[in-house]
């Protein structure tokens, strides 16, 4: 990206309840020149949105994260070009009965990312409905189509890949999606996820080469 971030410790992560309310979308504050960027996570259930935000906002990995009941939250502030800017950010249990709390990530989101396990093509034809739900809610949001578990599924033989990344583009084009392939444990554009939120959220420049090739990590975000 063309503007320079540093990091600035993270907020704790708090279990937010149904009755709770969302922060607003870009909320500014003149003295201080910031914004905060809400990001909701939704898929199915064991896919790795805690693992991916947890990563993102802490820096660690860890394989036993208890599975989010309800709605996990966590904030993470950079500073760009003079701004503090908080990426607010809201996963959703995915299992079907916390599906009463997806206004709650959605609401008020910049950009929503869509998940699913890429070593269980299963999730990945979840994102429908997901996606079908998640517009009812936020028909704005900046749609992002992410697959996790890279590591895992560069393991797989050539051909299973070739059908899962053609469908996640297939599915991708079709939301106007940017697609991109992570590894949280790998650490494979876990940085890159947000940074591409950020660019596409304030129409700025991203230079982050794009990735396309099959069993490569993906990163397609440029016209879409």
């Amino acid at each position: 990206m063309s503007a320079s971030a540093s990091t600035s410790q993270p907020s704790t992560s708090a279990n937010v309840g149904a009755g709770a309310k969302s922060h607003h979308l870009l909320e500014h504050n003149e003295e201080k020149n910031s914004v905060v960027i809400k990001v909701g996570m939704v898929g199915d259930s064991q896919i790795g949105k805690t693992s991916l935000m947890v990563k993102y906002v802490e820096g660690s990995f860890d394989e036993d994260y208890i599975q989010t009941l309800g709605v996990n939250f966590m904030e993470k502030t950079i500073t760009v070009r003079r701004t503090t800017i908080t990426f607010s950010i809201w996963d959703l249990g995915g299992q079907r009965e916390f599906v009463n709390m997806l206004p709650l990530v959605c609401n008020d989101a910049v950009a929503i990312l869509f998940m699913f396990d890429l070593s269980r093509k299963s999730t990945l034809n979840s994102v429908k409905e997901w996606y079908r739900q998640a517009r009812g809610f936020n028909k704005t949001a900046i749609p992002f189509l992410i697959g996790t578990k890279f590591d895992t599924f560069a393991t797989f033989p050539r051909d299973e890949q070739e059908e899962i990344t053609k469908q996640a583009k297939r599915f991708a084009k079709a939301m106007h999606a940017s697609l991109i392939f992570c590894s949280t444990s790998a650490s494979i554009n876990v940085q890159k996820i947000f940074k591409i939120v950020l660019a596409k959220a304030f129409d700025l420049k991203c230079v982050i080469p794009e990735i396309e090739g099959v069993g490569e990590p993906l990163l397609i975000y440029h016209d879409v």
